[in-house]
């Protein structure tokens, strides 16, 4: 096996690299960006059945990608194939032999799975290149499995359902999740509720109830976003609503909300300030100094954000100095951004007039980028309202006494268990809308494919399991 490197061959490799051994994988073991590298598999013709069943055990090579696309759609006029689609059975799975099967033996006992199997590896050696009594198969394969060593960091599901994210680019999954949690409890902020969040995190990770279980990667997450809620429940004064159990440490939300939508829109300039900062290195390490100077997410764009921020922070303090500074930065960064957008559209007079519309635009969002965050104390007032209407009803029903107590109770229970699944789905949604329109907009800008490699459990005989039979595949992990 030879591992020319991709860049050198001026192909275009996978982004992800898969945890490659066959334990299931958890919350947040799923695919890393990870460097990869371009291979060659070489067996001489004999050998060459032998080499493609231990790539498929091993599950570290993706072959192809043209090949792997092949074996997938299963070969036109391979021998398993065509006995697989006479039998008329769907195969029940896939594996392979360790050992050149009899097709015959296969075909009469029914072991469609070691059929599947076969047709694919056959698809894979129509596709290798011959020569000499050798073949050759390219594929890619990470890095540091090369050198033999194990799967690196982990990328949360948070970032991996935003798309793709290319090797070349920082890793921003615990930036991003701080960020995601940050944001639910400042539209979640009750201390109560944030307990309970936490309790059903710790019945996630142990597995109860039972119907559960198939959410317990999720318990870390949900457990960050209950202390999150817990900590600016404490800030508000919220416990399971105004019910006077924990003072407020900072404010009421319904009695300074002008003081709630402005932290709310300085939580939002700050995180995308961290954006535009992990945009510039990306953009560097992307396609170096000319992306990072000249894009709208990279220094161009960055300089335009913090030159209208100290416009902004001069006007407000009247200080002349940094207003004009501010200006200097921000027409600077124009300057930068137009001079891409025209390099962009291939110059001339049409270039000139797609890159002011694209300048105009990158303003407006700017500014609509900031306010954007202010529904972080929007979504935050309701849910202060919202159990404020709660109490209240409660203690009306209390104060008459007798059955009406137990209608109290009734109330305060239905009604924050109704607020409590309403806003929790809508703080859930914003925050995630923010993270994906806001903040991973300037993060990322270019996309990479998933990385997977070829994995077929190996048999020792016609009558025996795979040997990862019952574990799950590598598709089965990614549900």
């Amino acid at each position: 096996m030879s591992s020319p490197d991709a860049v050198a061959r001026g192909k275009r490799p996978p982004a992800f690299s898969k945890h490659l051994g066959r334990a299931a994988i958890g919350w947040p073991d799923l695919p890393a960006p990870v460097r990869m590298k371009r291979v060659a598999l070489v067996a001489a013709d004999d050998a060459l059945r032998d080499v493609l069943v231990r790539v498929a055990d091993a599950a570290a090579v993706e072959i192809g990608p043209a090949a792997g696309e092949k074996a997938a759609a299963g070969p036109a006029d391979g021998e398993a194939a065509r006995r697989l689609r006479r039998s008329g059975h769907p195969a029940p799975g896939t594996a392979l032999s360790a050992s050149r099967p009899d097709l015959d033996a296969l075909e009469r006992a029914g072991r469609y799975d070691l059929l599947a199997g076969e047709s694919q590896l056959e698809a894979y050696a129509a596709d290798a290149d011959r020569g000499s009594g050798a073949c050759a198969l390219a594929g890619w394969i990470p890095a540091d499995r090369v050198a033999g060593q194990p799967a690196a960091r982990a990328l949360a599901p948070l970032v991996q359902t935003y798309g793709t994210v290319p090797y070349a680019d920082i890793d921003p999954t615990w930036v991003a999740g701080a960020a995601y949690v940050l944001m639910f409890g400042m539209m979640f902020g009750d201390a109560g509720e944030g307990a309970v969040l936490v309790a059903a995190a710790l019945a996630l990770r142990a597995g109860w109830p039972r119907w559960a279980r198939r959410f317990r990667q999720a318990w870390l997450f949900v457990a960050g976003a209950g202390v999150a809620a817990i900590a600016f429940g404490l800030l508000y004064g919220e416990f399971f609503g105004p019910t006077g159990l924990v003072p407020a440490l900072w404010l009421n939300p319904l009695d300074r909300p002008v003081t709630l939508l402005l932290a709310a829109a300085g939580v939002g300039a700050f995180l995308l300030a961290g954006a535009y900062a992990l945009g510039v290195i990306n953009r560097w390490r992307e396609g170096g100094w000319a992306a990072a100077l000249y894009a709208p997410s990279g220094i161009a764009g960055t300089a335009l954000y913090l030159g209208a921020g100290l416009v902004v922070g001069g006007w407000y303090l009247r200080q002349d100095p940094m207003l004009a500074a501010g200006g200097f930065v921000a027409v600077a960064g124009l300057a930068l951004a137009a001079a891409g957008f025209v390099a962009g559209a291939g110059g001339g007079a049409a270039g000139w007039t797609q890159a002011v519309v694209e300048l105009f635009d990158l303003v407006v969002r700017i500014g609509s980028n900031v306010v954007s965050f202010t529904r972080l104390a929007a979504f935050g007032l309701t849910h202060a309202a919202l159990s404020l209407l709660v109490w209240e009803g409660a203690r009306v029903l209390w104060q008459q006494g007798g059955a009406a107590c137990v209608a109290a109770v009734a109330v305060f229970a239905a009604g924050t268990a109704l607020a409590f699944g309403l806003e929790a789905l809508v703080a859930a949604v914003q925050a995630l809308r923010l993270e994906y329109y806001e903040l991973f907009s300037r993060v990322f800008v270019t996309q990479g494919r998933p990385f997977r490699p070829w994995h077929v459990p190996v048999v020792t005989g016609p009558d025996a399991a795979p040997t990862g039979a019952g574990e799950p595949s590598m598709e089965e992990q990614d549900t």
